[in-house]
């Protein structure tokens, strides 16, 4: 799971490093994309519910649970998304019980939708899914994933003014997330920035190269 970094006000850039990609539990991840604040607060309190259960029952609460709890939190938000003030997840995480990657997305009302593979939320998700639709492939690596990922990212910055992209002069990545059967793990920065830099430097074409010298 992967987020870029930026919060928009209107056409105005808001803030350059924000976080939308969270540890839901040890072993889920979720992202976030629409208004930020109430984004944020939705998933303090999912996180909240989590570990609560997780404390009183003895065990976690199976994904299939979670994504369940999660639809009926956004159902909860239903008078806000009405007047125009909606927020969105994904979630995705290892399911115990099957012992494979399991993905869910959500509409405003709280419908939860089991996905394929990849899916992609936010104003730029339209260009990210051509992306991991083009490039998707069942037996990718966990390197190879993160890379497209971050490529999905990166081409729906190139589109859309409310997705931020990846700044290597700032210092500035996406927050791109494994998880799998060992937990949940962010990739650093500096495997990101390696990551960004080959992308990069496929776009540049061998005249515009010789040009820059």
């Amino acid at each position: 799971m992967a987020g870029d970094r930026r919060a928009t006000a209107g056409t105005h850039i808001a803030h350059r490093e924000i976080e939308k990609v969270f540890p839901a539990d040890t072993t889920s991840a979720v992202g976030i994309a629409g208004v930020a604040g109430i984004g944020l607060e939705l998933i303090r309190l999912f996180q909240l519910e989590l570990e609560h259960y997780e404390k009183i029952e003895g065990v976690p609460l199976s994904l299939e649970g979670k994504a369940n709890r999660l639809a009926h939190l956004v159902r909860s938000n239903l008078g806000l998304a009405a007047q125009g003030l909606a927020a969105l997840p994904l979630l995705g995480g290892y399911d115990t019980a099957t012992g494979e990657g399991r993905l869910f997305s959500y509409d405003a009302v709280g419908g939860r939708y089991a996905e394929r593979h990849h899916y992609a939320i936010g104003s730029g998700s339209v260009f990210a899914r051509g992306t991991l639709k083009n490039h998707w492939r069942g037996d990718l690596s966990t390197p190879d994933a993160v890379a497209l990922a971050v490529q999905a990212i990166m081409e729906a910055a190139d589109d859309d003014a409310g997705t931020g992209g990846v700044d290597l002069e700032r210092g500035i990545y996406p927050v791109v997330a494994v998880v799998d059967a060992t937990g949940f793990r962010r990739v650093p920065d500096a495997e990101l920035r390696a990551v960004a830099e080959r992308i990069v430097a496929t776009r540049i074409s061998p005249d515009r190269a010789e040009g820059s010298r």
